[in-house]
């Protein structure tokens, strides 16, 4: 396939670039300008108040107004910001004198025309409480951006400094005004700019020399796309590639082969997120608060993490890992017990049947667990949990349907069970909840069977235009609790980020945010 350069606007607004290739040789590779990377799929449309592309690359190319760093809210492209005494107003004092890639002005006036077009897709946004409360903004002059609130809100500096939506691309680059149709280019102001790509081959980055922050050492990313493991980890051993990083990109046997591999270094984040199983309480049976209990003592997370996934990913005992702002609220794990199960279920007037299944008025306890078929390991864990259920007497018939129709079911409380895994760093604990309040993910169905749902959800809105850090910290607690005394969810395992390079590469270390890769911050030894 023929390499295209990114002179045209064409190319781009079709989004469907990729990430492959771009020559093997380890010659290539030892280039001390040069760092090559690796991804599992293309980097696909980077509009960066969309939602379709890889969110390293969008980092990459993107900036926001506030960064968020491992010790709160740091200068993005605005140096400072003032918030009001209520709340309600947040002023932005912009950096003089930036330019995006293709040299047009970035200032106020530019951040106020993205914030044009992200409004003007809002219904895409609904993820997003901020939306809801953003009553105006204004560029009052080229450095000061102003935001008006309806309400406090406190994670509204998040949501400015995540990766997307409220990312800055040029104006140029969007479609009369506008970016919900698309755009034309990838065009922002961040640390590089996007030059070459081949679709499903590979994709070049290279630094921005109109970039307002230090500019970063490593001058050239290139990102291969190889889907498989086995031969990602490969490339990385023959030296064809320099750093493979992600949640999702390596498995432990690849952790354990180079964790004392000459020439190689491995790393581990703490939790990002939480894989749970999600639970109907709307249900017939599910709606009984023993059953819930007693799945929780028949889950052995121990048992899960140390199989499956080898320790990389830790048993889970809460919702939250206790890491989580806000999560370390004292909350007892349920222990795994297959005879407190039992017990439970016989208390709670269930009787086990000659077949081995519990009953009560004539009915089974028999429930079916949804997973993503695209998962391989959402079906290694549901086929044990069927083994296991069965033997504290509760049936588990287990459906996997790909990602899509698994997505649209779950939204739609179609299930019993389901797996799904926490928002992540930094959208947790703040997004996660709030999203139970709506039908986003499987949450606001699952809970509808709650008889304090109605007082949950009254006290997440409380937590998110309170004022009172106090009084959040209580909110907090009283949801976190409910909801595990609720025993809604069945935490799983805590997902970690990781990594595996090569030892020239410097400066490799995890973010606040969890889907970012903090290229700007490396550097190649010679």
């Amino acid at each position: 396939m023929k390499v295209k350069r990114l002179i045209g606007v064409a190319a781009l607004t079709m989004g469907l670039f990729g990430v492959l290739g771009c020559g093997n040789s380890t010659t290539e590779v030892q280039n001390p300008d040069q760092l090559t990377f690796v991804n599992f799929r293309d980097i696909r449309d980077l509009n960066p108040h969309l939602y379709a592309g890889e969110m390293y690359a969008q980092e990459l190319l993107y900036d926001t107004l506030v960064q968020i760093t491992d010790t709160g809210y740091g200068p993005g492209l605005a140096e400072k910001w003032d918030i009001s005494e209520d709340g309600l107003t947040y002023t932005f004092h912009i950096r003089k004198d930036m330019k995006f890639s293709d040299g047009e002005v970035l200032d106020a006036n530019a951040i106020k025309a993205n914030f044009d077009a992200i409004m003007d897709n809002k219904s895409r946004h609904t993820w997003l409480e901020s939306l809801d409360l953003i009553t105006g903004y204004e560029a009052t002059d080229a450095n000061t951006f102003v935001i008006h609130l309806s309400k406090p809100y406190y994670p509204l500096l998040t949501e400015l400094g995540v990766t997307r939506p409220f990312a800055m691309i040029s104006p140029k680059s969007m479609k009369n005004g506008t970016t919900k149709d698309g755009v034309t280019s990838y065009v922002g102001s961040g640390p590089y700019k996007l030059t070459e790509v081949v679709t499903d081959k590979y994709a070049v980055f290279e630094v921005n020399e109109n970039y307002w922050g230090e500019k970063p050492k490593v001058k050239k990313i290139v990102v291969k796309v190889i889907p498989d493991n086995q031969t990602r980890i490969l490339a990385l051993e023959k030296g064809e590639i320099d750093l493979i990083f992600g949640k999702n990109m390596v498995d432990a046997d690849a952790i354990r082969k180079f964790k004392d591999m000459k020439g190689f270094k491995t790393d581990l984040s703490k939790p990002t997120s939480t894989r749970q199983i999600v639970i109907n309480t709307t249900k017939p049976g599910l709606n009984d608060k023993a059953v819930r209990y007693a799945l929780q003592y028949a889950t052995d997370k121990k048992k899960i993490s140390e199989g499956i996934f080898y320790g990389l990913e830790p048993a889970a005992d809460t919702l939250f890992a206790t890491s989580v702002p806000y999560a370390d609220v004292g909350l007892k794990a349920y222990e795994f017990s297959e005879e407190k199960a039992k017990s439970t279920l016989s208390a709670a007037g269930y009787v086990l049947g000659a077949d081995g299944i519990y009953t009560k008025d004539g009915k089974p306890l028999e429930f079916s667990l949804l997973y993503n078929a695209d998962s391989v390991t959402e079906k290694n864990i549901a086929e044990f949990l069927q083994a296991e259920y069965k033997k504290i007497g509760i049936k588990l018939n287990i459906k996997g349907e790909e990602e899509q129709s698994y997505r649209d079911n779950m939204k739609a409380g179609n299930f019993d069970l389901v797996f799904n895994i926490s928002w992540g760093t930094p959208y947790d604990p703040q997004s996660s909840l709030s999203a139970m309040r709506r039908p986003v993910y499987g949450d606001f169905a699952a809970q509808q069977g709650l008889s304090d749902k109605a007082e949950i959800d009254a006290a997440i809105t409380e937590i998110l235009t309170s004022t009172d850090e106090t009084k959040r910290k209580d909110l907090y607690k009283f949801v976190l609790i409910r909801l595990h005394e609720d025993a809604v969810y069945i935490p799983l395992t805590y997902e970690t980020n990781k990594a595996i390079y090569n030892s020239r590469v410097q400066g490799v270390h995890f973010m606040p945010t969890q889907y970012e890769v903090p290229f700007k911050d490396m550097s190649l030894s010679k």
